[in-house]
Parts: structure tokens; sequence; C-alpha cells
């Protein structure tokens, strides 16, 4: 395998489907015929957007960590029963000329075999979620112990779905927050709040001891300090330019801020594990389907239509 067709975005602002040369494989790779990707919107709005720190943003870069397919051809380390397996596999380097920053966006991939997770036993679908679910799950981990405990999660993306999520299996009083009326039906939380018409200030909602903060945005963040109990824990689970917030609510609460670096080693494992078991459900996350032929409009939908939580691409 030479060649494959890969998203690529050349420059700000553009979004293409070409050829790309991949590098040989090598004895511990896999190579992996890709069925499903998604778009991360928040990881490549920024990327079009030019705004993405270096060296991610070195163009043109193939973005993508969210790829489901199956191994075509195995390396001679590799152990045999692998080949034929489906796998999820977070991203790829095995480009010419191209930066692979992310690079899982491309018709086939090679990637080390000890990197995949196999997905036997679940929709293979569901999948391309394993990276935002084991984000979720370090979050909430890193929140620590939070039994018993009010939590609110802020933004209802499918990263705050799924912490959410797992808060609530662990035990915890979950508020949500979000302003768009698509994600809050399909939120599960003990109490969802509509911000589009009324602050938390105006709810009147009890501090919370944690809040995870998974909108992306540090204005929401902004307006939910005044829901946090004292001594409580912020959790950063977006995406930020820089962190931008007003010193005193903190200072007042004496507040801790955390912050999650993407997911922990097993993470990837365990989310596979209670999406097998029943434990996580996702399905409901995935809202729209496109092929890889219509990339314009499967971009157009995934970064500008707030009823899609979550575009699957199939290839």
């Amino acid at each position: 395998m030479e060649h494959a067709r890969a998203v690529v975005i050349p420059a700000a602002s553009e979004v293409i489907l070409r050829d790309v040369v991949l590098t040989p494989a090598g004895n511990n790779d896999v190579t992996i015929e890709t069925l499903f990707t998604s778009i991360s919107a928040g990881t490549e709005r920024m990327l079009l957007a030019g705004r993405m720190p270096h060296p991610m943003l070195q163009f043109p870069v193939i973005p993508g960590y969210e790829t489901v397919g199956r191994i075509i051809a195995t390396g001679s380390n590799v152990p045999g029963e692998m080949l034929d397996k489906m796998v999820y596999v977070g991203g790829a380097r095995c480009y010419e000329g191209v930066n692979p920053a992310w690079g899982g966006q491309s018709s086939h991939l090679h990637a080390d075999y000890t990197r995949v997770v196999t997905l036997e036993g679940m929709d293979p679908t569901h999948g391309v979620l394993l990276a935002l679910a084991a984000t979720a799950l370090h979050g909430v981990d890193i929140a620590g112990d939070i039994t018993g405990k009010r939590v609110l999660v802020l933004g209802q993306g499918p990263v705050g779905q799924i912490a959410a999520r797992i808060a609530l299996a662990r035990g915890a009083e979950v508020v949500v927050v979000d302003r768009v009326l698509s994600r809050l039906a399909l939120a599960e939380g003990s109490q969802i709040v509509d911000v589009s018409t009324q602050s938390l200030t105006e709810q009147k909602i009890a501090p919370c001891e944690v809040i995870i903060e998974a909108s992306g945005s540090m204005a929401a963040l902004t307006s939910t300090l005044s829901a946090l109990a004292n001594n409580g824990r912020v959790v950063l689970l977006g995406y930020y330019d820089e962190i931008q917030l007003p010193y005193m609510p903190l200072f007042l609460k004496q507040a801790q801020l955390l912050t999650a670096k993407e997911w922990a080693p097993g993470d990837l494992q365990r989310c596979r594990d209670m999406i097998v078991s029943g434990d996580l459900d996702v399905a409901p996350l995935l809202t729209h389907t496109q092929h890889i032929d219509n990339l314009q409009m499967a971009y157009q939908v995934a970064l500008s239509d707030l009823d899609c939580l979550k575009l699957l691409l199939t290839w």
C-alpha cells in the first residue's frame, strides 16, 4: 500500500480530499482500511481557523483521531490473529509531504499494532467516539471521588454528554447545562438546565463541588463560577486558545483549577468495555451521517449545524 485518499487541510479555511503518499509499513505496523471516521468539531474548527498551536498547525495537515477500520495487512512482528480485526486507532503518522499532526482521516493508514484498540462485541460505528469518551472519562477521573457530590457539566457536546453519563454512573448528582435544545433533549442528568433563557444565578442552582467545563468557552465557564461551592474543583475538559477567567470568584471560593490532558493509558479500552457491557450508551450521540465523497457538506454540517452532535463519515 503506497497511496491513500485523505482529508487534507492545505490552508486556513480550506478542506479537500486528495491522494497522499504513505511511508512504508514497519515490522510492528498494521495496515488499516478505513470504514468510518468522524470530524472532531472543536479541533478541526481551530485548525481551519489557523489557530492551533505549533507544531500541529503546519499546512498541509491531515486531521482526525477517530478512525475505525479493518486490518488488511500485518508486519512480521504483529500477532497473526490481528489480521481482519475491526479496530479503532487515534490517528497515524505514515505520510510523506504532509503534516500528520493527527492523520486519521485517510482511506488507508499504517500504525503500530500496540496503538490500536480491537472492537469485538460492539457496533463498529460507535468506535469513532472512543477518543472523546476516553477524554470524558479522564476528566471525571481527575475530578476525584464524586460519589454523592453535586457535579455541574457545562456543555452538552459529545464530551459533556459522556462525562455526565459517567458521573451519574458514579453516584453523583449531575447538573447538565447548555443552551441548545436538541443537545439538552439527548442529555442525561439529575437536573437539566437551559441557559438560553435564564442564567444559572437566576435559576438558583445549588452550589456544586465540581464543575466540568466541556463547552470550550471561557465566557461560558465564567458565567457558571457563581455555582461553584467553596473549595470546589473546576476541570477544564475542552480545548482553549488561552485561559481567561476572573480571579476574584476563584479566589473567594478557594477553587482548584484542573486541566485534563486527553486520556490516560488504558482509558480507551475502559471506554470500549463500558460500551460493550451497556454501561455507557453512545448510540444517541451519532446524530448525522455523510459519505466521504460529500466532504464539503459533511464539514458544513459538523461545524455549523447546532443540531449535529456527532457526524459519522463513511468511507
